[in-house]
């Protein structure tokens, strides 16, 4: 009796260790979102430190900072991608912090409803604009160290939103020849919201 009680005990006191730790595990391990409120609506993003740390620091500054309050998705192509968060209605561009080394061979893949980070044809370019992925598209995924774009995040509520923007008429706008939204679709804010 007395050898059943010290193994009961022990499991019990594991138990309750386990079921202590567990909350706290869940919560350092959980990915931090971040909520667009847009002139379509709203959509929330959640994005992946482990993934892309540098990339995900960067786009969180810029949300603590209120960097893409009062921009426009100024590129939208219906069966590829919205892009935004770098002009203003009026297509001023916003000053942007220095650009971010690529870190694009993480292991996330371009599938629909990815956020990634916009860069010229330097790959160690991203600095404030993303996109949200509308399909997969496997073309941009990294083949080595210095191509692709670099996924960090994902979708997970709003969906509908970003389907609503890619259906918007284009045309020229800005600096622009084509693919800009004929009405500027605006993001009110974005903010941490866990």
């Amino acid at each position: 009796m007395t050898m059943q009680w010290m193994t009961w005990t022990r499991r019990a006191a594991t138990v309750c260790l386990v079921a202590t730790l567990l909350p706290t595990a869940t919560i350092a391990q959980s990915a931090p979102q971040v909520l667009f409120q847009t002139s379509l609506g709203d959509f929330t993003v959640e994005v992946y430190p482990d993934k892309a740390p540098k990339t995900v620091e960067n786009f969180l500054r810029y949300v603590k900072d209120k960097q893409y309050e009062g921009t426009i998705f100024h590129r939208v192509i219906p069966n590829f991608m919205v892009q935004g968060g770098g002009y203003t209605v009026k297509y001023d561009e916003k000053i942007a912090r220095p650009p971010v080394p690529l870190e694009a061979l993480n292991g996330l893949k371009h599938e629909v409803g990815t956020i990634a980070m916009a860069r010229t044809n330097d790959p160690n370019s991203a600095r404030a604009q993303f996109f949200v992925n509308i399909k997969d598209n496997p073309f941009l995924n990294a083949k080595g160290p210095s191509d692709g774009y670099t996924v960090f995040g994902r979708v997970i509520s709003g969906m509908e939103t970003i389907q609503k923007i890619k259906d918007v008429p284009t045309g020229p706008g800005g600096p622009f020849p084509s693919d800009a939204p004929k009405t500027p679709i605006v993001i009110n804010s974005a903010s941490l919201v866990k």
